[in-house]
């Protein structure tokens, strides 16, 4: 755990310096990550990004409902939308929800209208905006 803790802080630290701060032998280190990898424990190593760089000043999950019909159809023209980061089809009042980056209200509003809104099958929306964010890692990565 201390292990999956300390490269979820930093996926680039080097093995040898992960080695030093957990008091584990280097190549063995080596071996346990290579393992948990394996094991697709770790699924991938990758970086953040600071999206407001890029021009990404609005994020915004919007709720869909559709036409059950539509679903194949709607989640292949969804997955085309470019501005689109996630979709997840989940239980609730809601049949499906999309993540959704956007340069400002405008472009969002253009997305949702524009683009998701003329998806054939799309019944509704509620676009939802994120104001603030604030990530906490899992319980089970927390350092004891």
């Amino acid at each position: 755990m201390k292990l999956l803790y300390e490269l979820t802080k930093d996926g680039s630290i080097s093995v040898p310096n992960l080695s030093k701060k957990l008091g584990i032998n280097a190549s063995v280190l080596y071996s346990r990550i290579k393992r948990l990898t394996k094991k697709k424990l770790i699924k991938k190593f990758t970086i953040i990004v600071d999206e407001t760089q890029l021009g990404i000043g609005v994020k915004a999950t919007i709720g869909i409902n559709r036409d059950p019909k539509q679903k194949d159809a709607i989640h292949k023209e969804l997955l085309q939308t470019s501005e689109i980061v996630s979709i997840s089809e989940v239980t609730g009042r809601f049949d499906i929800m999309v993540g959704v980056h956007a340069e400002n209200l405008e472009k969002l509003h253009n997305i949702v209208i524009d683009k998701i809104g003329k998806i054939e099958g799309i019944q509704s929306t509620e676009t939802f905006v994120e104001l603030q964010k604030t990530d906490k890692e899992p319980s089970y990565l927390i350092s004891k």
